[in-house]
């Protein structure tokens, strides 16, 4: 299995009760994940918060990962934006040495044209001393970008190696996978859809729900990319409703709310995102029982 194939997971940011970053809870979620089966982990993502975490924590939380991965899984960064100047100055000031690949998102709120896109990438590409893996996630950035978008600078920059495609798009995945270059990879950003893009030729998944149950999550995705599609279903249908409850407020609240359940950490998140209902927390809460009655046997 080559470095990102196989189970990333989008690891949250934990938050003490005031608020402040909880690194003894992230410590332990990076190792649990390690030791359940987790291939690679994705720093300051989405579901990181990464846009309320100031620029002192974002060092502070990669520094804590770092020392925790002790380099055995390969570590993503998320750096990405609407200014272009500025995530390239970021680039250039972060220390990289012991990341093995940026995720940077499509721009968003300026909603540029797919030549835009195109022409942002390429500089964050001529910028970057490592991997760069895209992120197209139209919900959150207002702009879809097309498969020939992604496939055109797959192909024209060496080091752009993959998408994370969030589009929840069934369509939009077939076509990248008809298409993409042999080397170049299809990574699912949807919890859903995922297991149907790998038995179709993906190549796994940065995954929410997985850093929760990365032992189920693991099997599942590691059955698909076996072949193994009647296996790997069943573990899927097992996991359906909870992936739909995680996201059916927001994200990441959904999967911290799971995560207080099992003791890994706090449900906190900041404003303007708000805490789990206590609606969705009992439900999130008989939906694991159900779920470890089902898994353990």
């Amino acid at each position: 299995m080559t470095k990102f194939h196989g189970t990333g997971v989008a690891i949250i940011t934990p938050f003490n009760t005031d608020l402040s970053v909880d690194h003894e809870a992230l410590a332990n979620l990076v190792n649990y994940n390690i030791d359940n089966g987790t291939n690679y982990i994705v720093i300051s993502g989405t579901t990181g918060e990464s846009v309320t975490i100031t620029k002192q924590e974002k060092k502070d939380i990669i520094k804590t990962i770092v020392h925790t991965n002790n380099g055995r899984v390969p570590l993503v960064l998320g750096i990405g934006g609407n200014n272009t100047t500025e995530v390239i100055e970021e680039i250039k000031t972060t220390d990289l040495s012991q990341i093995d690949a940026l995720l940077s998102v499509s721009p968003y709120y300026s909603k540029p044209t797919q030549e835009g896109i195109y022409q942002h990438f390429k500089v964050i590409s001529e910028t970057s001393p490592v991997d760069i893996i895209l992120y197209n996630v139209p919900g959150r950035t207002s702009s879809n970008m097309l498969p020939e978008t992604t496939l055109r600078l797959a192909r024209d920059f060496g080091n752009i190696i993959a998408v994370k495609e969030a589009g929840n798009n069934v369509h939009q995945y077939l076509k990248l996978l008809r298409d993409k270059p042999d080397d170049f990879l299809i990574i699912s950003g949807d919890d859903d859809l995922v297991l149907g893009v790998v038995l179709a030729g993906g190549a796994g998944v940065i995954s929410v729900i997985g850093q929760a149950l990365p032992k189920q999550f693991t099997r599942m995705i590691n059955l698909g990319l076996e072949g193994k599609a009647k296996e790997a279903y069943k573990i899927h249908f097992d996991l359906m409703d909870m992936i739909s409850l995680i996201f059916s407020e927001n994200n990441p609240a959904g999967i911290k709310a799971v995560l207080e359940v099992l003791n890994l950490s706090k449900s906190a998140v900041r404003l303007p995102l708000v805490e789990a209902s206590e609606g969705l927390k009992q439900q999130i809460q008989s939906a694991l029982q159900k779920l470890n009655y089902e898994i353990k046997s």
